[in-house]
């Protein structure tokens, strides 16, 4: 529920909180770990669900660009696809690293310039690239199918940055194209038997009414305000995440 929170707030699948409380949070309630290809099986369902219901949300509020959502969100799943099928050939400590190279390329991201944004129309419906959505949604669906995340906090500043789309209607049309793409990782997952269904299921559960209650919060605050509100989240995972890379 509280992945899926962030996951409403701002755009994001979840994965970047839930991968980090699936791996540490268990032993500090005195339970057995789960290993890193279980964590991304049950993440990539929370990713999916938390998107899905989040889209919805979002676009109640028309802040998703329908189009871009079915460029990306196609481009994505195949490589999501890809990612997943990939990842269970190849060691938890590769994943981990992988998981951690792909938040610090998502905290320098948040630092470049957002081009402005030009208000002659509404911004959930202006042209923007569908080349260039479909490149970075394709390249990122590679990486998160991967690590068992569906990718969006990595996606978002993409969004933002490249293809210049404004904070709220990147946050909606992020979880439209996260929802599509999370389907073919889930697939992937449950295809090679990574997914242990009863945790899975009951993440699912809490990531519906979890992901409800973040877009509802989003609607609330400025674009400022959840901007610096991902960056938080994105440099508190990488920290936690570095940390066991580097001296476990």
């Amino acid at each position: 529920m509280v992945g899926s929170f962030v996951s409403g707030l701002i755009g994001v699948g979840g994965a970047i909180v839930m991968i980090p409380l699936l791996l540490y949070g268990p032993p500090l309630l005195g339970f057995d770990a789960f290993d890193v290809k279980m964590v991304a099986g049950v993440s990539m369902v929370q990713v999916f669900v938390a998107a899905a219901s989040g889209m919805i949300a979002h676009g109640r509020h028309n802040a998703v660009n329908w189009r871009l959502a079915r460029v990306g969100g196609v481009a994505m799943a195949a490589g999501s696809l890809i990612g997943a099928v990939t990842s269970k050939y190849v060691p938890d400590s590769w994943l981990l690293i992988a998981f951690a190279v792909m938040v610090t390329i998502a905290f320098g991201l948040m630092f470049l310039p957002q081009p402005a944004p030009d208000l002659e129309m509404p911004a959930q419906d202006k042209e923007y690239s569908a080349f260039l959505t479909a490149l970075i949604a394709g390249g990122v669906g590679v990486a998160a199918g991967f690590v068992g995340a569906g990718g969006a906090w990595l996606l978002m500043p993409l969004l933002l940055v490249v293809v210049g789309m404004p904070i709220r209607v990147t946050i909606g049309s992020s979880l439209a194209i996260t929802a599509l793409a999370a389907t073919a990782g889930v697939v992937g997952k449950v295809a090679t038997h990574q997914v242990p269904l009863v945790p899975a299921l009951l993440v699912a559960l809490g990531a519906l009414p979890g992901a409800q209650l973040g877009a509802l919060a989003s609607q609330r605050l400025s674009g400022v305000a959840l901007r610096r509100i991902l960056l938080a989240v994105i440099v508190l995972t990488g920290a936690r995440v570095w940390w066991d890379v580097l001296f476990d």
